[in-house]
């Protein structure tokens, strides 16, 4: 058996999930919306570096989610360390350099929701600078479309205060996990132009998560951080 998978139980029942309870008291709504199995896409603002692991660790189901290469190729003991937690809470390297990047990251993620998996995606790709709702990439549509997997919008709130840009370990406070209920986007680019279709996709799952957050609404990407993160 994988040893991850081993790992997995102990990380999200046992060690890192009661901890983030205890230090986060976290409430979460709407967890009767995601599907007990078969795939999903559970797609979320992104507020902290922290919002990777509070999804997968607060939701019913082993979730899958995309995590820089960087992460898994530390040098020694440490490095080691690092890599096998992310890999025990769900994460997969996907090297973000290069031309082929975004389509390589679309078929690890595509592969994950064929096998009948949950994946988690932060539509906006980077984290709100501000605690605004910014314009969503359509990599979350085109995974919708490819797969006929239902997206749930999901709103995260708080960890912007409990990890504030530049704090590398969060600090207790309480956090929200608010779940809408899937949307299904079969077909939708049928008889339409994908790159449209996936442009109207994405805005109506922006909206959900607007919803959801009561977030301001930003038509606009959000600025990537200079060192990439």
């Amino acid at each position: 058996m994988d040893p991850e998978r081993l790992i997995y139980p102990l990380m999200k029942y046992v060690l890192v999930g009661p901890a983030m309870r205890l230090a986060f008291l976290p409430t979460v709504s709407g967890l009767r919306h995601i599907p007990r199995t078969g795939p999903v896409i559970l797609a979320a603002n992104h507020l902290a570096f922290v919002d990777s692991f509070v999804l997968p660790l607060m939701v019913p189901r082993r979730v899958h989610f995309l995590g820089k290469h960087e992460y898994f190729t530390g040098a020694g003991a440490r490095g080691r360390a690092i890599a096998t937690l992310f890999r025990s809470v769900g994460a997969i390297a996907v090297d973000r350099s290069g031309g082929r990047a975004a389509l390589d990251a679309l078929d690890t993620s595509a592969r994950v929701l064929e096998g009948g998996g949950a994946f988690a995606i932060h539509p906006e790709g980077t984290r709100s600078p501000d605690g605004r709702l910014y314009r969503g990439r359509t990599g979350v549509a085109r995974l919708a479309m490819r797969t006929g997997a239902p997206v749930v919008p999901v709103a995260i709130e708080g960890t912007d205060r409990v990890q504030p840009r530049g704090r590398a370990v969060p600090k207790p406070g309480r956090i929200a996990l608010r779940i809408g209920t899937p949307m299904d986007f079969t077909g939708r680019d049928a008889g339409t132009p994908r790159g449209r279709a996936a442009r109207e996709v994405t805005d109506e799952i922006m909206e959900a998560i607007r919803g959801l957050s009561g977030q301001e609404y930003v038509d606009d990407y959000a600025p990537r951080p200079e060192n990439g993160s």
